[in-house]
């Protein structure tokens, strides 16, 4: 699907004060930008911000970075951000997933989510699926101790690929489950606009939950 570029997107990116547009400067650093030691908490593929904006509004317990690659995409999360007056726990990085090792530290990321990822359907593409091996080597030396990756998809290919290749690495799979909204693990849930979506015409959404290898 093309994206519909957003006039006046790359400038409203740009001057927003939820955008952090250096964030190199704070890696291994973030407790000090939120100024607290909360755990961080992070999407990557944010989309339009529904699923972290929510989070941060019922958890200001918890710090959160909402990741999104594309300005167009993303001042669609500014805008529900600005509605959160009293938030002061989630802010955005422009970015893509490869750069993650230049902004977070070792260890200084307590919890990932991947949420309706693009299943690259090639397979001369498939180190771009971001539950390949090589995501999940970047992903394993940022997560804190017990830290984990949440994804979540309603492509199948895509579910299959990223079961095999967290098991290859030798990561823990748990909370497994091919029909989310009518599982044990959907309490809690929180909805992105993906997810509604495709549920609404009956495709069924699959989860899971990894934990990397001790390191």
């Amino acid at each position: 699907m093309r994206l519909r570029n957003i006039r006046g997107a790359k400038e409203a990116v740009a001057e927003s004060t939820f955008v952090v547009h250096d964030p190199e400067a704070n890696r291994g650093r973030w407790n000090e930008f939120f100024e607290n030691h909360n755990p961080l908490y992070i999407e990557i593929g944010m989309g339009k911000g529904r699923f972290v904006t929510e989070l941060a509004g019922r958890y200001p317990e918890i710090n959160y970075i909402g990741i999104e690659k594309y300005e167009s995409v993303m001042i669609r999360a500014i805008a529900k951000r600005k509605m959160l007056t009293e938030c002061k726990n989630l802010f955005f990085l422009c970015c893509g997933a490869e750069h993650l090792s230049e902004v977070f530290g070792k260890g200084e990321i307590a919890r990932i989510y991947l949420n309706f990822s693009d299943p690259w359907p090639k397979e001369r593409h498939a180190r771009r699926r971001l539950t390949s091996q090589g995501f999940l080597d970047i992903y394993r030396d940022l997560l804190a101790e017990d830290g984990r990756i949440e994804f979540k998809t309603d492509n199948n290919p895509l579910f299959d690929f990223s079961l095999e290749q967290a098991e290859q690495a030798g990561w823990e799979l748990c909370e497994v489950t091919r029909d989310l909204h009518h599982s044990e693990y959907m309490d809690g849930n929180v909805m992105t606009e993906y997810e509604e979506r495709f549920s609404a015409i009956g495709n069924p959404i699959s989860r899971m939950v990894a934990y990397p290898p001790k390191r």
